[in-house]
């Protein structure tokens, strides 16, 4: 396994070296030596500041890939998710159309309660027929509760089925302070969620739908010769940001849910309960702008690929190759990469039969002296019993083994 690099001072090495082998140096290569070690400590313990606080009534910032949470404040407590719900209500059609039950191009009808739903619009007309994909970029980037209803209508039979079919996919994600009466965001007393449920919403939906996602970065929408802006403010303000979804009501204040990727690095911010519009945009881009600044996202390991060979005893090979299930992120301060380091714990002796995707040990990535991840090692590949005489060698081996 090729570990992360740790202090890469080759070169500073050779310079000591160098000072070194000069007698007459001696005095200039203790205060060389004295100035590098504290330069390294320095590099090392370089600050971040605290992330800033905000007013709203709760928020989140977190890493996408690697779920690190830079900041929160009250990221459990149930607050009202106004429009933000149809990030669920586009992720259960996001989910109809992969299982084959629907199709873009599939034709809705409109109800008399889907049209008369209040609240933001995209102006479909009562009794006529609108495609899937319409409804979809009516719902997403303008925000039409009409949309919405329309859609829930057309998958479950009612709003009210289809809401239950949003609860079940809420507990599958493991939303487990989130509850849905409505495919709109309107208020109802048991209509609710927290900024870390949305925020997992919000990474599932990124993660499973990469395709149907890039709907969240346009701009505007026009139906029934009606151009309606995207209501979230950043998509125009920083190139970063590609999603995800704004919500209001008086009741529930002003909020939003933001993705932005820099380079290989993406996060995710939630703002629930701000006082303005303008407010909820700004403490969204302040939260962005802290974790793009102060920190780094890295890529250690792919999952399913050999990362090590660990020594198998009684088997039909002698190795067994391991590997991790899932990629390894890590975010860690900016300029801190080579202080990272991995390390494989595993068993002093392994012995066959080992089946594949079996945990053999963990994985540790530390950062100095801290270990900041830990991760299942397992077997690549399966390695079945040997015969007689190799068992049979083998366990006499081991007696003389020293371990």
């Amino acid at each position: 396994m090729r570990a992360p690099q740790v202090r890469k001072l080759e070169g500073v090495l050779r310079l000591i070296g160098s000072i070194a082998s000069n007698r007459r140096c001696r005095c200039c290569w203790l205060a060389a030596l004295a100035f590098l070690c504290a330069a390294a400590s320095a590099a090392a313990q370089t600050p971040v500041p605290s992330a800033p606080a905000l007013n709203a009534e709760s928020y989140l910032l977190v890493d996408f890939h690697s779920g690190h949470e830079f900041a929160a404040a009250n990221a459990d407590d149930r607050v009202e998710p106004a429009s933000i719900t149809k990030l669920m209500t586009s992720y259960v059609v996001f989910h109809e159309l992969r299982k084959g039950n629907l199709t873009l191009e599939d034709e809705v009808y409109v109800s008399e309660k889907a049209w008369k739903t209040p609240g933001s619009r995209m102006f479909i007309e009562v009794d006529t027929q609108v495609s899937i994909e319409a409804l979809l970029k009516g719902m997403i980037i303008q925000s039409g509760n009409d949309a919405s209803v329309a859609l829930a209508e057309h998958v479950a039979g009612s709003e009210e089925t289809f809401a239950s079919l949003m609860n079940q996919y809420a507990e599958q994600l493991g939303m487990s302070n989130t509850h849905y009466m409505n495919a709109t965001g309107l208020p109802d007393p048991e209509h609710y969620t927290t900024a870390r449920d949305v925020a997992r919403l919000s990474a599932a939906l990124i993660r499973e739908f990469p395709e149907l996602y890039s709907w969240y970065s346009e701009k505007e929408y026009t139906y029934n010769d009606i151009t309606q802006h995207n209501r979230n403010n950043l998509l125009w303000r920083d190139p970063a940001v590609d999603g995800l979804k704004t919500g209001h009501t008086e009741s529930a204040g002003y909020c939003l849910v933001t993705s932005a990727k820099r380079d290989q690095m993406r996060l995710i911010s939630v703002v629930m309960g701000a006082d303005s519009e303008k407010l909820r945009a700004d403490d969204s881009q302040k939260l962005l702008n802290y974790g793009f600044r102060f920190f780094e996202t890295h890529r250690l390991y792919e999952a399913n690929t050999a990362l090590d060979q660990a020594e198998v005893w009684k088997g039909e090979s002698r190795s067994v190759s391991l590997a991790i299930g899932e990629d390894l992120w890590v975010t860690i301060p900016r300029g801190q990469y080579e202080m990272l380091d991995a390390s494989m714990d595993l068993p002093a002796v392994l012995v066959a039969p080992i089946s594949a995707g079996e945990q053999l040990g963990v994985l540790q990535v530390r950062l100095g002296d801290e270990t900041i991840h830990q991760q299942p090692l397992l077997a690549l590949d399966g390695v079945e019993a040997g015969g007689f005489w190799r068992r049979l060698s083998d366990s006499v081996a081991l007696w003389f083994e020293d371990f």
